[in-house]
C-alpha cells in the first residue's frame, strides 16, 4: 500500500459500518452498483469486501482522487472493484456503458457542489438504473418541521462561506428534482451524526 496515494476520510470509516447497514436491506446480495463521487475509496473497498455479490463502480470528479480510489481496492483485495472512472455528474453522458444498475449511491456530494448537480444526478440515474433500482443519497439535510441540529446550522454556514454554491440542502427541494426524473422517495433513514440515508426509486 503506498501512503503517499492512499487518503483517508475519517469521517468514512465513522460512517461505513450504519451505512452498509441500510445498502444490505435496499440492494440485492447479486448487484452492479454505480458510485458517484468516490472520494477517498474507502467506502467502495470496504462495501464491496463485505459484499462479494456486489460489482462496485466507482467513480469520481477529481482525476487526482482516483489513484487513491485503486489503492483502497487493492489494499481490501476487493477485487469486484471495478478500475474507477472519472465523472462528472453534469455531464450529458455518462462514461460508465450501457449496461443499467441495481443501485447509484453517492455520499456527501450534494452540499459540496453547485445545486445544479443535484438534478443531474437524478436524471443520471433514472437514465442508468434498472427499472427496480435504487438511488441512495447519504449526507446532511435540511428538512421542513425538523430542528437542524447547532452542528449542522454552523457546518451549513462554514460552507457558504467556502463557496456561495454550497450549503446543506433542502430535501423537500431534493425530492422536487427528483420528481422531475420519474424518482420518489421511498425510505428515510436517519443516520449518526445528524446524517440522512435516503432510498430513490421509479414512481409506480
Amino acid at each position: 500500500m503506498n501512503a503517499n496515494i492512499l487518503r483517508l476520510s475519517p469521517a468514512a470509516e465513522r460512517n461505513k459500518r450504519p451505512i452498509l447497514e441500510v445498502l444490505r436491506q435496499a440492494l440485492p446480495e447479486q448487484s452492479r452498483i454505480l458510485e458517484i463521487a468516490s472520494g477517498t475509496g474507502q467506502h467502495a473497498a470496504w462495501f464491496a469486501s463485505a459484499m462479494p455479490g456486489w460489482h462496485w463502480q466507482p467513480t469520481d470528479f477529481q482525476a487526482d482522487a482516483l489513484p487513491s480510489i485503486r489503492a483502497w481496492a487493492a489494499d481490501a483485495s476487493a477485487g469486484h472493484v471495478l478500475e474507477p472512472l472519472q465523472l462528472d455528474v453534469l455531464a450529458p453522458d455518462w462514461p460508465v456503458g450501457p449496461e443499467p444498475f441495481d443501485g447509484i449511491y453517492c455520499a456527501n456530494m450534494l452540499h459540496i457542489a453547485p445545486w445544479a448537480t443535484c438534478a443531474a444526478l437524478m436524471q443520471g440515474a433514472a437514465r442508468h438504473l434498472t427499472p427496480l433500482g435504487a438511488l441512495i443519497t447519504y449526507g446532511p439535510y435540511l428538512e421542513d418541521g425538523v430542528p437542524t441540529s447547532p452542528g449542522n446550522l454552523a457546518f451549513d454556514e462554514s460552507l457558504r462561506r467556502e463557496n456561495a454554491a454550497w450549503g446543506i440542502r433542502q430535501r423537500e427541494e431534493v425530492e422536487a428534482q427528483a420528481r422531475r426524473a420519474g424518482l420518489v422517495l421511498q425510505e428515510r433513514h436517519a443516520m449518526p451524526a445528524n446524517n440522512l440515508l435516503l432510498v430513490w426509486r421509479r414512481e409506480p
